[in-house]
């Protein structure tokens, strides 16, 4: 009977661990984002995004970051407080390339320059794909670069309207117009699977699963193929491609201020874009 009972008193004991475990788990992913980066740490990161230079001066405030990561639970929420941060950087980092004012001798270095553009500048299209019918392009309208992440193309804006709840395909500049509404596209864009694409959430927290036709294409996990998935069609199998530094130096520089690793795979040059 002792023993007995010294094995249910263990067994119970390692019950109680697991659920002490499970609830700390738990405890740690909901935290909120603003405990992972503080209004200080953002303006650190963006130091010259309100300049007087910038056009797209007081638009990206912290508040709206903050309020736009709250329609999306899982970002900065999944695994170890590193990968958590290390997540967070890599998303601030490519949207800072999206949005660049640096160059390369720019006061404070060329990364400390995201966030200066909130639409771009004299496209040579209106990015209207025509013969995506799921997405009609609006007479008059133009899809061109927007927001953080400078969303692109019809085939874009409405399914990203559509699960943000704006219209996307007739209104197209509230993303350049709303804070919030930017925010929130360039989230949305970070955290949906766009198939062959995994979403670059699921491979900066670890869960992509690379498919035969990505292990040919040599789509190994890491920011790099982050970057693959936003633009990899005119930047990835180039070697030394300056776009794909840009990001780079970004994430390194926030990766530092988050006092976390940027992992392997950094660049792309060796990657074939998603058909």
């Amino acid at each position: 009977m002792g023993s007995i009972s010294a094995t249910i008193g263990l067994l119970f004991m390692l019950y109680a661990t697991f659920l002490s475990f499970e609830s700390n788990k738990s405890q740690a992913t909901s935290f909120p984002i603003s405990s992972l980066i503080s209004k200080d740490l953002y303006d650190a990161i963006f130091l010259h995004k309100d300049d007087n230079a910038c056009p797209a001066k007081g638009f990206y405030p912290y508040d709206a970051f903050i309020d736009a990561t709250k329609y999306f639970p899982r970002f900065g929420r999944i695994g170890s407080l590193v990968t958590r941060k290390r997540e967070i950087a890599a998303f601030l980092a490519q949207i800072s390339h999206e949005t660049t004012g640096g160059w390369a001798t720019a006061p404070d270095g060329p990364y400390a320059w995201g966030l200066c553009f909130k639409e771009e500048v004299s496209p040579q299209t209106d990015y209207c794909d025509s013969t995506n019918t799921q997405w009609p392009c609006q007479p008059g309208k133009s899809y061109k670069g927007r927001g953080p992440i400078q969303l692109s193309w019809n085939y874009n804006y409405g399914p990203a309207g559509k699960a943000l709840g704006f219209d996307g395909l007739r209104n197209p500049e509230i993303v350049a117009n709303n804070s919030l509404i930017a925010f929130k596209t360039a989230l949305w864009f970070w955290m949906t699977e766009q198939p062959p694409k995994p979403s670059c959430h699921n491979v900066m927290i670890g869960r992509y699963v690379p498919t035969k036709a990505d292990l040919e294409a040599n789509r190994t996990a890491g920011f790099g193929l982050v970057t693959n998935i936003i633009n990899g069609g005119l930047e990835c199998g180039i070697a030394n491609d300056g776009r794909v530094n840009d990001r780079i130096g970004y994430f390194q520089r926030y990766a530092k201020l988050f006092n976390v690793p940027t992992g392997p795979n950094l660049d792309c040059a060796n990657q074939k874009a998603f058909a």
